[in-house]
């Protein structure tokens, strides 16, 4: 045991020992110019993952290697380093990720205690006047000696005579490795970055009578995690992925390579139990960039257009008096997203926009809503608006409390079609507790154990009057 421990000792201060004194040659810088190919995977979950190839040459023995241009919202414990060629015995040994980015305030801050140059321009005379200066603090306001003097902040240009070693430009993965040849090392890095997501937004198209719609899909991705993918091969995973309280911790790689040569847009699979849609060829995202991408089309989808006045559960606990309320009627467009009805995909979650012709054919926005991530087969309802033309109203005709836990209640509810043409309303009275219906003077049925539903068919310009009484219980 005391053996163990004394070499897992030395091999730490050999490492450390090493990556403080390396020499130049020992030390490689590999920026975006290296990159053969990058893929990028990108969740609805404000997060990405990266895999960024690379051909780099490499010296055999320890040196430090310089991964530069990565993402700057990286999850460092989220890196992954494979090497190609196996038998060139690649290991990281230690790894670094350097976000100390520079700027003036940093740069100076370096030269605290040291003799800088400051160049003035006399507009005057019209020439450049540089002058010595020893900067004795950066500390809300540059502090200067000069000629035994002291400045509080000087004009003109700060000319320093290198940029400082422990200060980068951008974002850097630094790995303190071992290589056993010399050679040109494949690398594939990859990592999660956070500030990268994407959505669907849906715009469905409605003919003159409601009855069937053209839908169309764009994927909408949003960059911010400070990386540019230059020719990447895009993938999207569509589905709730468990995250440890959305902190930087460690997380699994999820995505295996996939090739495909069909000429869809995006091909769409299942991936574990979520989604994957990986677009047909290579796009460019730049970092605060959002790109849209269409993800389908489909042509004459059969629509339901649904009239629905919802009651409140609450109102049969209570007296509320014989006066009018008005009831919203609101709006629905249902449909299958079947193979039969020209879909059968599974949809992504995002926000549907429903438009559709005047008789001028002029086109008009006329409500929208947000889908779940819709599997195939299953019905979707969108929720439109509020119906114009058509009229609800409820009164309480009767109220009487039996005990303290049973309540009778008898109401009427009118309902009035202004529209030229005849609909059907469906109206849901949504319950609590057991309940019981007295007496109805239209058939009813119990759509679950908390829904009493009437169905009324109007012509144009008719009104109907449904009377039920109810008893309630908690």
């Amino acid at each position: 045991m005391k053996i163990c421990i004394k070499a897992l000792v030395l091999a730490l201060f050999w490492c450390f020992l090493i990556s403080g004194n390396l020499p130049a040659e020992n030390i490689v810088t590999s920026t975006v110019q290296d990159q053969d190919e990058v893929q990028l995977t990108v969740y609805n979950q404000n997060l990405g993952l990266v895999k960024d190839n690379r051909s780099i040459p490499l010296k055999a023995g320890q040196g430090e290697l310089r991964f530069m241009d990565v993402a700057a919202h990286i999850l460092p414990a989220s890196v992954q380093v494979n090497a190609s060629n196996k038998e060139s015995g690649f290991t990281v040994l230690e790894q670094n990720y350097e976000y100390d980015l520079m700027n003036a305030n940093k740069l100076l801050d370096k030269y605290v205690g040291k003799t800088i140059k400051i160049m003035d321009w006399n507009k005057y005379q019209d020439r450049k006047e540089i002058v010595e200066a020893e900067l004795l603090s950066n500390n809300q306001g540059q502090v200067y000696r000069i000629d035994e003097e002291i400045y509080l902040g000087h004009p003109g240009y700060k000319i320093l005579p290198k940029v400082p070693d422990d200060l980068i430009a951008k974002p850097t993965l630094t790995w303190l490795y071992s290589n056993q040849a010399s050679c040109r090392q494949q690398l594939e890095v990859s990592y999660l970055t956070e500030k990268i997501s994407w959505k669907a937004d849906y715009v469905l198209t409605l003919n003159a009578a409601d009855s069937l719609g053209n839908l169309s899909g764009w994927v909408t991705l949003d960059n911010q995690s400070g990386g540019t993918y230059r020719q990447a091969e895009l993938k999207l995973v569509a589905g709730d992925v468990h995250r440890v309280q959305q902190k930087k911790a460690q997380q699994n790689m999820l995505m295996k390579s996939m090739q495909d040569s069909r000429a869809e847009q995006f091909k769409e699979e299942s991936f574990f139990e979520y989604h994957l849609y990986d677009l047909q060829r290579k796009t460019t995202v730049k970092n605060r960039q959002t790109k849209q991408i269409s993800l389908l089309t489909a042509e004459k989808i059969g629509l339901h257009k649904e009239f629905i006045v919802t009651g409140n559960k609450n109102a049969f606990l209570h007296k509320i008096g014989n006066r009018n309320e008005q009831v919203p009627v609101q709006v629905f467009i249902n449909f299958e997203n079947s193979r039969d009805n020209n879909l059968g995909m599974p949809l992504p979650a995002g926000i549907v926009r429903l438009y559709k012709e005047d008789s001028a054919q002029s086109l008009h926005f006329i409500g929208e809503d947000t889908i779940d991530h819709t599997p195939k087969n299953e019905r979707l309802r969108l929720l439109i608006g509020e119906a114009f033309d058509l009229v609800a109203e409820r009164r309480q005709t009767e109220y009487r409390q039996i005990s303290s836990r049973l309540h009778e209640s008898a109401w009427e509810l009118s309902l009035r079609n202004r529209k030229q043409e005849a609909v059907t309303l469906s109206v849901l009275e949504p319950m609590s507790g057991n309940w019981q219906v007295l007496d109805a003077s239209h058939p009813y049925e119990k759509q679950d154990a908390f829904t009493l539903k009437f169905t009324v068919k109007l012509k144009p310009d008719e009104e109907q009057k449904i009377r039920y009484k109810l008893r309630t219980g908690l």
